[in-house]
């Protein structure tokens, strides 16, 4: 498995992963799937954290980190987000792209990592947890999708 930066050339496939996950699944509470040039202006904006892991040549996810929120007050604190493609989960691409993440985080200064998870995606949370990812928030019913509402998991880690 080789984790790397994510380029223009990886485009098509983290569509192919994410597109589903935005239109399919509880997992995320976005409901406008990704174009290739909304794609390919987050990942200029978020280089050098947008990564990708490549394994039997084909990409298996992908990890991303920005702003947690905007304001000087908040320039060392990011969201991420990590997700793997039909069939990649517990094969440790998950760690590895985190543990990269972290890598360049500390890096860029960042001194907290927030995920925000749908209370929906139990594995979402106990994947987080199992990396050293602490629950710190409960947001009852404040996403909505597929006709009801969603709680909101704040998970943080401390870099």
């Amino acid at each position: 498995m080789i984790i790397r930066p994510a380029t223009a050339a990886d485009i098509p496939a983290i569509l192919a992963i994410w597109n589903p996950h935005i239109r399919d699944s509880a997992a995320t509470f976005n409901t406008v799937e990704q174009s290739p040039e909304m794609l390919a202006a987050e990942i200029a904006a978020r280089a050098p954290g947008f990564l990708v892991a490549e394994a039997a040549g084909a990409v298996q996810g992908f990890a991303s980190y920005g702003p947690f929120r905007a304001g000087p007050g908040y320039a060392h604190s990011a969201e991420h987000r990590v997700i793997l493609g039909p069939g990649a989960q517990r094969q440790g691409i998950g760690r590895a792209l985190m543990a990269r993440l972290e890598v360049i985080a500390r890096a860029q200064d960042i001194h907290v990592l927030i995920a925000g998870v749908s209370g929906e995606n139990p594995g979402a949370i106990a994947f987080h947890e199992a990396i050293g990812f602490a629950r710190v928030g409960h947001l009852p019913q404040v996403g909505r999708k597929f006709g009801r509402w969603m709680d909101l998991i704040f998970l943080q880690k401390t870099l």
